[in-house]
């Protein structure tokens, strides 16, 4: 596959009318190894135009059995070229090529389900007081902007995009500077499979400059924003201004919470790549550990065990589980709050340098005992940072859990099912896993609380944020 470097709009790659192009540095060797068009805002408004056009010239009335194949052609046509993109992700990000396989796997099952979603979308008969006959229909809004970010870039494009043309509208997707190029590969592979050309756009560029364009563009009926809380709220402000639609999808800061009557070592020995994955670059990271007194000592030891035992490296070798930092800056970020713990005395179980080496790798890195005033504790790092705690009450214990400002996901270990009933109907977070630390199901909703967003991705929850509920009476006489 060649490396794609412009920008995506009628079904075919043409030049930013600004010529305006980014650099992007692989973040393993630190070598620019591809220069890319950056959209401006005469792209945005041509893009946009373009997939109204589409929408209203049939991709909205086509029959869902259609538009059903078609996305079942998308899934079939990324599969076929999954090594490909699975290097591109690797080369653009860092990420350990046997996740970007597992990831373009995710893209590709994301079609397929809402493929097979498409027919079986209904809408409610209801039987009203006054008698006759009222039902409601779901339908497409129109143009959808879908902005991603770069941590996760090819699922969470997949799993904007899939469900928002399933429902019947055009997208005009925005992937993140430092990741454009599988979300650009999306857009050519799509319309390869059979989507009609305009019905999804693919935008590179800076969001810094074209962000307020594509979010206040007249014809834009809805955003769909994964990315930082900061943002998330610009976003909505922005949106307010003609009441557009918008599902936000922003930090976290999740707990993952040991009880001793847990299979404790089996919980500390899977815990540190609930937190490490991904080199800590996760907004479900559970980078706030809390774990019961009576076993906090032995569960810190085999849990640093395990977290020394991870092969940090080469993002290219099929046994690297982490690998670098997105870029220098992200790097930079993480060890200012290092060198905040380092100063007020935190104690360092393991890690907090730099392997040697090109690439912008760190250690992964764990703090026991950390007050819970300190930043580390109470902001999201976005890198190989754990954070653990001990804890006696277990109503004390959710209060620190809930005062975070967060609440996107978290796992709760205990054999006790009363208490995990119990403790999950009580943490603030939209996802939760028991005696687990899985948080994405293509099938379930996936989203959270307060500061963490509004609006669902993933299961047939996200195929209803892509659409507008109509009610339709008709009287008897």
């Amino acid at each position: 596959m060649t490396i794609p470097n412009q920008i995506f709009v009628d079904g075919a790659f043409r030049n930013a009318c600004e010529g305006k192009r980014t650099s992007l540095t692989n973040p393993a060797t630190e070598a620019v190894f591809v220069e890319v068009a950056s959209a401006g805002p005469a792209d945005i408004n041509s893009a946009v135009e373009s997939a109204q056009a589409a929408w209203e010239n049939g991709w909205r009335d086509l029959p869902p059995g259609k538009r059903g194949e078609i996305l079942f052609n998308v899934a079939r046509v990324l599969r076929e070229n999954l090594e490909a993109l699975a290097q591109l992700e690797m080369q653009q990000i860092g990420k350990p090529i046997a996740d970007a396989r597992d990831e373009i796997g995710l893209g590709a099952r994301v079609f397929e389900f809402y493929a097979g979603a498409v027919t079986k979308f209904y809408g409610q008969t209801i039987p009203v007081s006054r008698g006759g006959f009222d039902f409601t229909l779901r339908q497409p809004m129109g143009v959808v902007a879908c902005i991603v970010p770069w941590n996760f870039p090819f699922p969470i494009a997949c799993w904007k995009t899939a469900p928002a043309l399933a429902a019947g509208n055009a997208v005009v997707l925005k992937p993140a500077s430092l990741s454009p190029l599988t979300a650009l590969a999306l857009g050519e592979l799509a319309h390869r499979a059979g989507l009609p050309a305009g019905v999804l756009q693919v935008l590179p560029g800076a969001g810094s400059a074209m962000g307020e364009t594509l979010v206040t563009h007249r014809l834009v009926r809805k955003v769909s924003f994964t990315g930082s809380t900061s943002v998330g709220q610009r976003i909505m402000e922005l949106a307010s201004r003609d009441i557009k639609r918008v599902s936000l999808e922003l930090g976290g800061k999740s707990p993952n919470i040991v009880f001793a009557d847990a299979d404790w070592a089996r919980a500390a020995e899977s815990s540190p790549m609930s937190v490490f994955a991904n080199t800590g670059q996760d907004c479900c990271a559970r980078s706030r550990m809390f774990v019961e007194r009576s076993v906090y000592e032995p569960f810190l030891e085999k849990f640093v065990a395990a977290t020394r035992k991870l092969v940090v490296g080469d993002p290219a070798s099929d046994q690297t589980q982490i690998g670098p930092l997105v870029s220098a800056g992200q790097r930079a970020t993480v060890e200012e709050f290092l060198a905040d713990a380092k100063k007020k005395g935190t104690r360092f179980a393991c890690g907090g340098g730099r392997p040697a080496g090109k690439g912008y790798y760190l250690e992964p890195t764990v703090l026991a005992d950390v007050p819970t005033g300190d930043r580390c504790w109470r902001e999201e790092i976005f890198g190989p940072v754990v954070c653990l705690v001990p804890f006696d009450d277990e109503a004390a214990m959710l209060r620190e859990v809930n005062a975070s400002p967060y609440g996107l996901s978290g796992s709760i270990w205990t054999n006790d099912l009363r208490r995990a009933l119990r403790v999950a109907r009580a943490v603030e977070s939209g996802v939760l896993s028991i005696n687990s630390h899985s948080s994405v199901h293509v099938e379930a909703p996936f989203g959270g609380f307060k500061q963490s967003g509004v609006g669902r991705d993933l299961g047939m929850a996200a195929m209803e944020g892509y659409t507008e509920l109509k009610n339709v009476y008709i009287a008897e006489s």
